[in-house]
């Protein structure tokens, strides 16, 4: 006969990984328990099998009529049988006695009938009741022992807190010494006291562990960068130390196996996309090299899909708060743990763009930017503005950017501003909003042969038939993506940020996601189509008026309509005069405080409103705006200063009758009224750049330059010229390079080198000649005519 399997499965290496160090102890303690208890009963069956063929030996046939023979006496049962053979047999039935007499001779192996062929124990079977039922009668002489009672573990239910006990089974004494002199030496083996070790002896042990675990670590990596195709397996060693058990060490060796495996995958996944292989391609014969590259790509995905759901996991158990059975790592570290989690994710997520499993990526990571957590929300916001920023192509930023638009839909706007600031990077300059791809991408048009025979010759149609077929094989053979295919990409990418921008204009107007959907729409303008530009600006003017936007929000609003009129809105017969006068009306609300950061804004704003539509500005409203900036100008920081200095001095150069503004003549009738929100009506022809003569003796050495420059009629040429470091810089570009952010003067002052050492004064040189005379002659009269004596002081208050 075949031997018969074991059905119980051996289980995995995975399933051994997930089980907790506890389990599996419990599991250890069970099985030990089991074949201990096992020892026992086949000892105790021994023990009494031992008894009974002793007691079968011993055993002789004893007559009713001789009483008095010799009878053993160290068991009950014994004497319990000659009592019941000294009763009188007339106290007996008839079947009782004939039970009696076939139990005495089935009692032993020499009485048995050995012509049954039945086996013992059934026919034992048979009358195990009545056998159980004599044994278990009650002994007259004998007390019942107290039953002890083993306290086990409690066990935790719903409900609160079982308590277990157990009966100490009753043993003889001679089995009970048996059993402990037995069990001593396990007992010896398995209790080995560890002793005690104080906190300095623990950090040193911990200190060799970790060093350890690093080296191990160090190693696994070496070799899987060294042969990736021949060590794919060792991805999987490295990736179950994920799953450190040691308390002392695993919140470290964990950390330190993330970033391990990110930078191994960053390192050896190759730059294509991995797909699984059809039926017939598994079915085929492929040659050895082939084969290994497929064993490699196959396990490469394996892993790395272990390792993003590992990374997912460290996540969710932070987010869930929730203690794990092991308790290998405390609540406190989950944190730390998400961190370099996340952190692993986002250089992924950037890294790997082309690679597997990068959707997955995305829909871990965007929630994570609308995180409650800073650290978290900041990390993920900058890894989604870097892969937008080197995403040529498009098709990694549509994924993201269709993620982003669905989740702040689905929370109903309630999101950081931060997630739609990261459209910003986004690299969509350059497409046009709608051209037909034949505009773009023309295909080149070759000679007809009537062409070919009207204007070349025989020599040359036959150079340009092999040019042309050379210049056919060109562009089948050519990899680069298609204009074409790039189009559609970002134009379909533009559309969903388009609808996300105007479903929070038409529903969250209050939003604070509205400063960054403005902004949105300033940068991106000139691609919107020109069919929705008079509903967007009669939606930006009604925000202005309604008051409930803060400054920021009310200039960003006027950028937004400016760069939709400087692109293809220049067509229409728009006036935007009522954003000019917002403008104007706004400038005076910028101080060295709080608001000095639109400062940047208004700079944007006043070069798409006054440089760029030169020719629809007026000169009056060129001579307000340029007072006002001035005006503005001593109440800002230095920096903020020279922007809009520069700013003037640009205005100056375009608008060239505005020099009238340094002279001190009135022009025209009116007098300058500066509280009056219209620029066109404020009379700005009557007044002078007085400020300029303030700012020249500025403390900023920059701001002293710029204010003199202005006050000389801003020359190009000659010594009141500026420098070509100020002069060739945009006011922008300005306004940041000097920048006060950190806190230090900009540029710094500089040291003064005088050789001449300093002598410094000392006693009476500080003092006037005459003086000194003065004071030693009224020194000398003190000191001859009045001498002091203190004893006739004392003498007075004596008395």
């Amino acid at each position: 006969m075949k031997a018969r399997r074991n059905k119980k499965q051996v289980p995995s290496f995975r399933k051994l990984i997930k089980t907790s160090k506890v389990k599996l102890e419990n599991k250890l303690k069970n099985k030990q328990f089991k074949q201990q208890s096992t020892i026992k009963k086949y000892r105790k069956e021994q023990r009494k099998l031992r008894q009974a063929v002793k007691d079968a030996v011993s055993k002789k046939p004893i007559p009713l009529e001789d009483p008095k023979s010799k009878r053993p006496v160290k068991r009950m049962e014994r004497e319990e049988e000659e009592e019941e053979e000294a009763l009188p047999l007339d106290m007996m039935d008839e079947d009782d006695l004939q039970l009696m007499k076939d139990l005495g001779q089935k009692a032993s192996f020499l009485t048995r009938d050995l012509s049954s062929s039945e086996p013992v124990h059934i026919k034992k079977r048979k009358h195990e009741s009545v056998i159980d039922k004599y044994e278990k009668m009650p002994r007259t002489l004998q007390t019942a022992p107290e039953k002890e009672l083993i306290h086990l573990l409690p066990i935790k239910d719903k409900s609160g807190i079982i308590p277990q006990t157990r009966e100490k089974p009753v043993t003889d004494i001679e089995q009970e010494e048996e059993d402990e002199e037995e069990l001593h030496v396990e007992e010896e083996v398995i209790e080995n006291p560890s002793q005690e070790l104080t906190l300095e002896e623990h950090l040193i042990e911990r200190k060799k562990k970790l060093q350890e675990k690093k080296i191990h670590i160090a190693a696994l990596a070496s070799a899987v960068l060294s042969d990736p195709e021949s060590n794919i397996k060792k991805l999987k060693e490295l990736r179950s130390m994920l799953m450190e058990q040691d308390p002392d060490v695993a919140v470290t060796v964990r950390k330190l196996v993330i970033i391990s495996l990110m930078e191994l995958f960053k390192d050896i996944t190759p730059s294509y996309k991995i797909r699984p292989l059809t039926e017939a391609e598994k079915s085929t014969k492929i040659r050895k090299e082939t084969q290994k590259l497929r064993e490699f790509e196959e396990g490469l995905v394996s892993q790395y899909k272990f390792y993003l759901e590992n990374l997912e996991q460290m996540v969710k158990d932070w987010k869930q708060r929730k203690l794990k059975k092991s308790n290998v790592v405390s609540l406190k570290a989950y944190k730390g743990l998400a961190e370099v989690a996340v952190k692993s994710l986002c250089e992924l997520l950037v890294a790997l763009p082309h690679f597997n499993f990068h959707n997955n990526i995305i829909v871990l990571i965007v929630p994570l930017m609308n995180d409650g957590s800073k650290l978290i929300s900041e990390m993920c916001c900058e890894a989604v503005k870097k892969l937008f920023k080197q995403d040529k192509l498009g098709q990694a930023s549509l994924g993201v950017i269709k993620v982003i638009s669905g989740f702040v839909k689905g929370r109903n706007y309630e999101v950081r501003p931060e997630m739609l600031k990261t459209f910003l990077c986004l690299r969509i300059k350059e497409v046009e909003v709608k051209k037909d791809t034949e505009d773009i991408n023309k295909p080149k048009k070759f000679m007809t042969f009537k062409e070919k025979r009207k204007t070349l010759s025989r020599m040359q149609r036959k150079w340009k038939k092999a040019e042309e077929k050379l210049e056919r094989e060109l562009r089948e053979a050519e990899a680069s993506e298609s204009t074409e295919r790039k189009l559609k990409l970002h134009t379909e990418t533009l559309n969903i940020v388009f609808v996300t921008y105007f479903r929070i204009l038409k529903k969250a107007q209050r939003s604070p996601l509205l400063p960054a959907v403005l902004e949105g729409l300033a940068k991106f303008a000139h691609l919107i189509n020109v069919e929705f530009f008079d509903d967007l600006l009669v939606v930006l003017h009604t925000l202005i008026e309604s008051g409930d936007l803060s400054y920021q929000e009310s200039l960003h609003c006027v950028q937004t309509a400016f760069h939709i009129l400087s692109g293809q809105g220049d067509v229409l017969n728009i006036d935007p005069m009522k954003f000019y006068t917002h403008l104007y009306k706004t400038l005076f609300k910028l101080h060295a405080g709080a608001t000095n950061d639109g400062i940047e804004i208004v700079l944007h704003c006043l070069d798409v409103m006054l440089s760029k539509r030169r020719k629809q500005v007026s000169h009056q409203r060129a001579l307000a705006f340029i007072k006002r900036l001035c005006t503005l100008a001593l109440q800002v920081l230095p920096n903020s200063s020279i922007g809009l200095l520069a700013t003037t001095r640009i205005l100056m150069h375009t608008f060239p009758r505005t020099d009238l503004l340094l002279d001190n003549e009135s022009q025209g009738s009116g007098v300058f009224l500066p509280e009056l929100e219209e620029p066109e009506y404020c009379n700005a022809q009557n007044t002078a750049l007085w400020e300029l003569h303030t700012l020249r003796r500025h403390y900023h050495p920059v701001v002293q330059r710029f204010a003199t420059h202005l006050l000389a009629g801003a020359p190009s040429e000659g010594s009141e010229a500026l420098k070509p470091e100020l002069s060739r810089r945009s006011a922008v570009e300005l306004f940041e390079t000097y920048s006060m952010a950190a806190m230090t003067f900009n540029p710094p002052v500089e040291p003064s080198n005088s050789k001449k050492k300093d002598k410094f004064l000392q006693g009476d040189s500080f003092l006037n000649e005459d003086l000194n005379q003065l004071i030693k002659r009224y020194c000398n009269e003190v000191a001859t005519e009045i001498p002091l004596d203190f004893t006739k002081c004392l003498k007075t208050s004596l008395q």
